[in-house]
Parts: structure tokens; sequence; C-alpha cells
């Protein structure tokens, strides 16, 4: 076995660094059960800090306040529930299996259920208090931007006749959307099962394809 190198050595995690983050993950995961269980209004710092089993001083050394927290939350679910599939455009690659997945990435999010439960804690805060939930919804907002990005680059290497890529993108998202988030996040349905989520993801990019294609 060859000897472990001096750069490696330095780029090790310190300890201190170690539990640093353990803290910041167990922070992270209390809030989760936290908004989860009681929703953001009746959440307090103080609530989270004695579930994460820290002081409520190290709550704050690391979120400056309980928005700050829910937003790394959405974050932190976007990027645990998806795939993270590649959203770059390769103009060698076929149109529609690229669409595929993209919406299937959209699709796992849609499906995780701390996802949804989180999701509606957030749309609940823009009916209670719209000005402290924008920020909080802005932030999902641009974890869409990819999408776009897509759409714009598809629409300059020609494979796609887009006058407005935001608006497209919002469509296109929207077809998925319409069954696998509104249903549940209003009216408390069950995730779609598989063969009905192959469906919709499907469906969606060739209506959208036969549209824009």
């Amino acid at each position: 076995m060859p000897p472990t190198s001096p750069i490696a050595l330095s780029t090790e995690t310190p300890p201190k660094d170690r539990l640093t983050d353990r803290k910041r993950q167990a922070i992270v995961q209390a809030a989760i059960d936290e908004f989860r269980t009681h929703g953001f209004g009746a959440t307090s710092m103080d609530r989270i800090a004695a579930t994460a089993g820290v002081s409520k001083r190290t709550v704050y050394n690391h979120f400056p306040s309980k928005e700050a927290l829910f937003a790394e939350i959405m974050v932190q679910l976007w990027d645990s529930s998806s795939a993270q599939v590649d959203l770059a455009y390769h103009p060698d690659r076929p149109l529609r299996a690229q669409l595929l997945e993209l919406l299937w990435q959209k699709m796992r999010m849609l499906c995780d259920g701390s996802f949804i439960d989180l999701a509606r804690v957030a749309i609940a805060e823009t009916i209670h208090s719209p000005e402290r939930a924008q920020q909080m919804v802005a932030r999902l907002g641009d974890r869409e931007e990819g999408v776009t990005l897509w759409l714009r680059a598809a629409a300059a290497d020609g494979k796609l006749k887009l006058l407005d890529p935001v608006f497209a993108a919002h469509q296109l998202q929207g077809l998925v959307k319409s069954f696998a988030f509104w249903p549940q996040i209003t009216m408390g349905q069950p995730t779609l099962p598989a063969a009905m989520q192959q469906q919709v993801v499907e469906s969606a990019v060739d209506m959208f394809l036969a549209c824009y294609s």
C-alpha cells in the first residue's frame, strides 16, 4: 500500500470541524421534525435546540434565523431527493431522452414525502404571512432555473422553437405539478404510484415536444 502523502493528510477534515458538521446536521434534522409536526409558526428555535440536543446559541451560530434554517432545509431536500441529473444541454443526445431525465428529476423530488410535508408548511406561510414566506418560496423557484437554462440551450441549437423559455419552463413543469404536487398539497392525496408517474412524465414530454419541437 503506498504511503499517505502529506497533501492528503492536510486536506483531512479536523475533528473539531467534523463535530461542527455533526451539530449542524443535527440542527437541520431536528428542524425538519419540528416543522413537519408543528408547522412553521409554532416551531421555535428553543424547541429546535432542545430536539437537537444543543444550546440555542449553537443553533444561532449556524443559522441566523428560523427563516434561514427553513430555506436551508428546502435546498437540502431538493439535493437529497433528486438524482443529481446533469441539467446541461447535450446537442449530441436525443431531445426526448434529455427531457425525460429532467422531468424524472422533478418527479422524484415531488414524490418525496418530506419535501411535500415541508412544502405544505411553506405554502401555509404564504397564506398567513406572505412577506415572511416570500424569500423561502423564492428559493424554491430558484432551484427550477436549470430547466430554463436547458430550454434556452436547446432553442439556441435550433431543436426547440421557443419565444419565451421562462414561460415554457413553467408550462413544462406545470404539467407534472398538476398531478404530482398540487393534489398532494391541497387535498392530501398520496404520492403517485410508479405507473402513474411514468405516464405523467412521458405524456408531459410528448405534449411539450409536439408544441415546441
